[in-house]
């Protein structure tokens, strides 16, 4: 599988038989030129997960790519005049010969006075990979290479090490970062390399940068 990291949340995946793109936000860059994509997948409503204004026009360019969205995304679709598929907990897609998994359904608990929003993370091809969106669900596969959240207002440090302990992915790749100082960065993935599960191994590649992970 080929993976790269648009920007903070946003993942483009090469399974061998799709092209998924996964949150692209509004921190994200580059993802407004991609072609050929099977999906476009969004986890939850946040702009940084879900960009209205560069939307429309990816689709125009792939258009036999499928967005797949969670149920509080829906409305803000509609109001583009985009079709979309809305998944739910327990859906399986499948998207140019990839299956994809939705699991979870609830956005993590930012603060008690803060209403929280659906938030659908995406299993691909049976646990290939795993973008959690913004929620620390564990999901019943196992996963071999796991998106792991850096920081968010949402996100503790510690929270984020017992979720990738929990996981135990064969490797790790950050994601959700540009909330954070670049020190803030490095501390979070020194802890995440000293502090991950026996084994793991969390890898950190340039944003933009096309890994290929087997």
């Amino acid at each position: 599988m080929k993976v790269t990291h648009l920007g903070h949340a946003c993942v483009l995946l090469e399974t061998g038989s799709a092209r998924l793109l996964i949150d692209p936000g509004v921190w994200s860059h580059g993802f407004e030129d991609l072609r050929d994509l099977d999906g476009v997948l969004i986890t939850h409503q946040h702009l940084d997960h879900f960009d209205p204004e560069r939307l429309p026009a990816l689709l125009a360019a792939n258009q036999h790519a499928e967005l797949v969205i969670d149920p509080g995304t829906a409305p803000e679709v509609a109001k583009l005049g985009l079709q979309a598929r809305t998944a739910n907990p327990g859906d399986v897609i499948t998207l140019g010969g990839t299956a994809v998994t939705a699991v979870g359904g609830v956005h993590a608990l930012i603060h008690a006075d803060i209403v929280v929003p659906p938030n659908i993370g995406y299993v691909v091809d049976d646990g290939a990979f795993y973008h959690p969106g913004d929620s620390l669900f564990v999901p019943d596969q196992e996963i071999s290479i796991l998106g792991l959240p850096v920081d968010a207002p949402w996100l503790r440090l510690g929270e984020a090490i017992d979720f990738y302990r929990a996981v135990a992915p064969r490797i790790a790749v950050p994601i959700h970062d540009q909330t954070a100082s670049q020190k803030g960065v490095d501390i979070a993935h020194y802890r995440f390399s000293t502090l991950g599960p026996a084994n793991s191994r969390f890898e950190v590649h340039p944003v933009g940068t096309t890994i290929e992970l087997n």
